[in-house]
């Protein structure tokens, strides 16, 4: 079984599509710290002149030791409102705007305090749109029994244990944080997917990035954007 682990991110990128996609369980680790300025509770999209503003969703204040899986949505703020505001400017151009604020208009649906849960709600809808069918599980409520991690490379490592997987997948930029040798003596294949050099026409001719899957949405079709799926090379 070939297993992938990420935090819950909001509206992320292709290539954390493409990881749920590679694998046969994807796991939203929700039980570390919860670290600010990261993709958990915004993203970027693009404004007409080509730079790039974040969207996000507004959270509770909370302690610097606060889990992720007890972060709250500030939900006293229209913040649904306010990001289809900041994407309407895609209307002049883009030609599959009226698609994408479907999605946001659905996920959006879902109500909840917790930005787990619609981190989640959101990335089933986005897969279910693209037909990604692999089960997306949140680990804290999976209850599955760890043996205690004495690195940080060695929480997926002993959930991969736990769940009897033979390959762990992750995105390149754990190369340099795993030690492969501990995989490896536990039989357990890691691999690294590297998403190859993926461009659409966007506002102008300079391509931005690394960009909200919503921004990709925006500008490529359902199924131009399901052949993107596969543009990636693994890093053994």
């Amino acid at each position: 079984m070939k297993v992938a682990i990420m935090q819950p991110y909001f509206m992320p990128y292709i290539g954390y599509f493409q990881l749920i996609n590679a694998v046969d369980e994807f796991i939203l680790f929700d039980t570390p710290q919860f670290i600010r300025h990261g993709w958990i509770e915004r993203n970027n999209i693009l404004k007409i002149n080509g730079d790039s503003i974040y969207i996000k969703v507004p959270l509770v204040k909370h302690e610097r030791s606060t889990a992720i899986l007890d972060i709250k949505i500030n939900n006293s703020i229209n913040w649904e409102e306010k990001i289809l505001a900041q994407i309407t400017h895609y209307k002049k151009k883009a030609p599959y705007y009226n698609e994408v604020t479907t999605l946001l208009n659905y996920s959006f649906e879902f109500k909840t305090e917790s930005i787990v849960k619609l981190n989640y709600y959101a990335l089933k809808t986005i897969c279910d749109y693209l037909n990604i069918t692999t089960p997306i599980k949140i680990w804290s409520e999976m209850k599955v029994e760890i043996e205690s991690a004495n690195a940080p490379d060695e929480w997926a490592l002993n959930i991969c244990k736990a769940l009897k997987a033979d390959t762990y997948y992750n995105p390149e930029g754990g190369l340099s944080f795993f030690d492969r040798s501990k995989y490896k003596n536990e039989n357990i294949e890691i691999k690294f997917l590297r998403s190859t050099e993926i461009e659409y026409n966007q506002f102008s001719n300079n391509f931005v990035p690394f960009l909200s899957i919503i921004d990709l949405l925006m500008f490529c079709s359902k199924n131009e954007v399901i052949s993107m799926m596969d543009k990636f090379k693994i890093i053994d």
